[in-house]
């Protein structure tokens, strides 16, 4: 009577994805004299997800959780803008000049922005990235324009943003020799 050896898929990946099987072993199933009696092939645990699907790399997942970090400081500094006028340094003779109250709305509006965008990117949405360079971008600038009334916040703000941008625009580049 041969042994007989089983190979049962269980698993196939996550649900809604599909799912192909990363390799294929055969399996030899042989009697008692050591003859072989058939093959089979069994079908590994582990998948492969098909080409046009993508999960959230590390840098997304990083630039998500800072775009959501740089909105809620814009967005408590915009408050703080709205509240208090006299919280930030005026200089007359400043280019960009706007009334102090009129940059609390700017900062509130870019932070709530910079919150759903941020969001978007953590929850892997395919619009979240795009727009969330676009805010981003907003941001930088409007930062950039802030310096004079604050630059102990602009400065540190833009490098954060910096660092968004670049987590957002790099490219992941993938080989095909599995590694």
């Amino acid at each position: 009577m041969p042994k007989i050896a089983v190979a049962i898929q269980n698993e196939y990946g996550d649900p809604g994805r599909e799912a192909r099987p990363a390799s294929c072993t055969p399996l030899c199933v042989v009697d008692r004299a050591g003859r072989e009696a058939m093959t089979m092939t069994a079908v590994s645990n582990k998948t492969q997800r098909g080409r046009g699907s993508e999960t959230l790399n590390g840098a997304s997942l990083a630039a998500g959780a800072m775009m959501t970090l740089s909105g809620s400081f814009s967005i408590l500094m915009g408050i703080s803008g709205i509240a208090h006028d006299s919280l930030f340094a005026v200089s007359s003779h400043y280019t960009y000049w706007f009334d102090l109250t009129t940059w609390g709305v700017l900062h509130l509006v870019v932070g709530v922005l910079l919150v759903i965008t941020g969001l978007a990117v953590l929850a892997d949405k395919s619009w979240g990235r795009g727009a969330g360079a676009a805010v981003t971008a907003i941001s930088l600038i409007t930062q950039f324009m802030f310096v004079p009334h604050y630059p102990a916040w602009a400065i540190p703000m833009m490098t954060l943003d910096l660092l968004i941008l670049f987590a957002l625009t790099r490219f992941h580049i993938e080989t095909s020799g599995g590694r």
